[in-house]
């Protein structure tokens, strides 16, 4: 067998629209928009620095339809950078770029192959001995176990299969051409480059069975370091290491609070709490989630002040690190039980709101009054999972603790 070596990417979802910071800040929204961008064209340039014999690209080049050629039109100049440089690229659809989900289309460059949507299609690059095989994604889902109609492997050549799969399942994932290790292993090939998982993950190394991750956060959940995979095999024998190409991250941060402390000895727990995050964002841009928690007897100020406080720990997240950005805080705090005086005495406010009853009549109408709200939001946006980035039962919870705070004063 040759030497030879290749990148071995996936889920680029160039197009994301990071809905969730769109709705706290355009601004931060917008960078991480181009961080996807610029994330891709980094890999492109390492590429062409480690003069790769051929690139890899397991699904999820896009984000779904586009509403214009710009995502199409970006991907081809990316992708005409190779072909200047004589470097094949083998493209594969997964479920967010599925040939039913795409409609429009660019012409890209002749370097790029893309594995056929309807049966398994194999590739050879005779130069180098290696037989690549894959199947991409007709349509938005695929339930049904694709490898098993995978080619036999090509004798004496290095065997790559291409996947887009939750294998048989990967948290939060749903499952997408669902099949197992020793079903991959059942094909006999010598690489499995796989995708659809956000997380880097080497599954197996005899064969080895890689997830790159994505390369660029798009969410809260999908935290730390982003990239690729850089992959050398000599006489057959297979050696990967990291691209860490992300240009922006999401991270979070846990803060504890002590009852007595005021606003000012929580932003002070705030900076202090954010040094060990900037030693994890070389050099990045972050969006941060801040959570605090315990008891607090300033809860209901910082409940009805919501809006003055996220700014206020924005600025102390601005103190630690200039490109710190608050992406949500949460307040999860408690407070003690609370008695409000009336006409007829006390009132317990614990009694007639008990934690554990939320109306199914309430329920629904707070679910009514969101997706009232969420229409009306910038295009896309209601048609996330959690619009207002958190469910209506949360809201209700957050009310009732508003509620039992105000009645009790106090103050920051």
């Amino acid at each position: 067998m040759t030497s030879f070596r290749f990148i071995h990417a996936a889920d680029l979802h160039l197009g994301s629209p990071f809905q969730g910071l769109a709705l706290k800040d355009a601004e931060i929204a917008a960078l991480f928009v181009e961080a996807s961008r610029k994330a891709f064209s980094t890999l492109v340039s390492r590429a062409l620095a480690e003069s790769v014999d051929f690139f890899v690209i397991a699904g999820d080049v896009y984000d779904g339809d586009w509403k214009d050629n710009k995502i199409g039109l970006f991907f081809n100049r990316e992708m005409a950078r190779l072909e200047r440089a004589g470097i094949p690229v083998y493209l594969l659809r997964g479920n967010h770029d599925a040939e039913s989900v795409i409609t429009k289309t660019i012409t890209l460059p002749r370097n790029v192959h893309e594995f056929s949507t309807t049966k398994p299609q194999s590739f050879r690059i005779e130069a180098l001995k290696v037989a690549l095989h894959g199947q991409g994604f007709a349509n938005r889902f695929a339930h049904d176990n694709l490898v098993l109609a995978y080619p036999q492997p090509v004798p004496g050549w290095f065997n790559i299969g291409v996947l887009h799969t939750s294998l048989t399942g990967r948290e939060p994932h749903e499952p997408y051409a669902p099949c197992s290790v020793d079903d991959l292993r059942s094909r006999g090939y010598d690489y499995w480059a796989l995708g659809h998982v956000h997380d880097y993950e080497v599954v197996a190394t005899d064969p080895v069975v890689i997830f790159p991750g994505n390369l660029q956060g798009r969410s809260i959940r999908e935290r730390g370091a982003k990239g690729a995979v850089f992959v050398s095999v000599e006489d057959g024998r297979v050696a990967h290491e990291r691209l860490i190409v992300d240009e922006a991250r999401f991270a979070e941060l846990d803060v504890a609070v002590a009852a007595e402390d005021n606003l000012a000895a929580i932003l002070r727990r705030i900076e202090l709490s954010v040094d060990p995050v900037v030693a994890g964002m070389d050099g990045k841009p972050l969006a941060l989630r801040v959570r605090l928690s315990g008891e607090s007897l300033i809860q209901g100020e910082l409940l009805a002040r919501r809006q003055d406080v996220r700014d206020e720990v924005q600025a102390a997240c601005h103190r630690g690190h200039e490109e710190i950005w608050l992406e949500k805080l949460e307040l999860r705090l408690e407070t003690p039980k609370t008695a409000v005086a009336t006409d007829h005495g006390m009132l317990d406010l614990e009694e007639l709101l008990p934690e554990d009853v939320a109306p199914a009549e309430l329920l629904a109408a707070a679910e009514a009054l969101i997706g009232e709200i969420t229409a009306k939001l910038p295009g896309g946006t209601a048609a996330a999972e959690l619009p207002l980035d958190v469910s209506a039962a949360e809201l209700l919870a957050e009310a009732r603790e508003l509620l039992k705070a105000r009645a009790g004063g106090g103050g920051l």
